[in-house]
């Protein structure tokens, strides 16, 4: 009972969305528990982490007999898979995946470097666990954050360089058992990017035309009051391991309805990115972006505009 495909990537691409539109395909069996998480550790997950990451961390189904009960409820004949997007930039999680489950096909949902990081660092932002008010100063603290431990979910510009993780994933697995997809195709056009996939499959299209909005969160003002209230969250992050889940619900679910309230100026729409914040950044991926269209045998060259940006964030 081991999957026949992963979602592998990456965050803040669409890939819940796409988890259950896939779902609520007959022919698919994915499990209730998204992002398992198995193939990113060969034991016990670390000890140490960011705000929020020992949380995270013990949710990790990390014993292969765990995991595999995840599929028992799978009915007979249907394919498995799984959504855990961080399988692509973790390099050691690219042998043990070839090494269990060879034949898998993989998934791969891309999305332009510059907004999936801005798009990360809003997400933590709006979780209230990024206590950085300002993007770019946020992305400059990713190398302390890195040597500190801190998960990755935290690396803002590391989960972006796809060129690195795909040529790397490629010495693992042949370009067949790979597809890539962007998320605006998502967006745009979710039933037949969903039939890419079922294509891909091999299960019949036609299942899916809209995808609904997953794992989103309102933007929050940087307002005295919501300071308070991210303190507060970083600080349940910090120790809420100690506590049973049901206990770490009951304190964080109220502070997060005050955090995310929508009245007055409180709570807003996620700001895009600005012209400047991808005039910094876009030097940070342009080698790797072009790296990334040899590897794929596909154009990225949209991403290495100035002047591009996502409607979407």
């Amino acid at each position: 009972m081991l999957p026949d495909f992963l979602v592998a990537g990456v965050p803040k691409a669409g890939t819940s969305a796409l988890h259950a539109a896939l779902a609520g395909h007959p022919q698919l069996f994915l499990p209730d528990v998204k992002e398992p998480k198995f193939f990113l550790s060969d034991g016990p997950p670390p000890r140490i982490g960011g705000p929020g990451d020992r949380q995270t961390y013990q949710e990790h189904v990390w014993r292969r007999s765990d995991y595999e009960a995840l599929f028992d409820p799978a009915p007979t004949g249907v394919l498995l898979g799984e959504a855990t997007p961080f399988y692509l930039h973790d390099l050691a999680a690219h042998p043990r995946i070839a090494a269990l489950i060879p034949k898998a096909k993989i998934i791969l949902v891309l999305r332009d470097p510059v907004d999936r990081a801005h798009s990360n660092w809003s997400h933590l932002w709006g979780a209230g666990l990024e206590p950085e008010a300002d993007f770019l100063r946020a992305v400059a603290l990713e190398p302390r954050r890195i040597e500190r431990g801190w998960a990755a979910f935290w690396h803002y510009t590391g989960l972006g360089r796809y060129g690195e993780q795909l040529r790397h994933l490629l010495g693992h697995f042949p370009r067949e058992q790979i597809l890539l997809l962007r998320y605006r195709d998502l967006r745009d056009d979710p039933g037949g990017t969903v039939d890419r996939v079922c294509g891909f499959l091999g299960v019949a299209p036609g299942t899916v035309d809209h995808i609904a909005p997953e794992n989103v969160r309102r933007y929050v003002a940087d307002t005295p009051s919501n300071a308070v209230l991210r303190l507060l969250l970083r600080s349940g992050g910090r120790i809420g391991h100690r506590f049973p889940v049901p206990v770490r619900r009951t304190f964080s679910r109220p502070l997060l309805a005050l955090l995310h309230r929508q009245h007055g100026q409180q709570s807003q729409r996620r700001p895009r990115v600005t012209p400047e914040q991808r005039a910094a950044l876009l030097p940070r991926f342009t080698a790797d972006i072009e790296l990334l269209q040899e590897v794929a045998g596909e154009s990225y060259a949209d991403w290495l505009s100035l002047h591009h940006a996502s409607n979407y964030q």
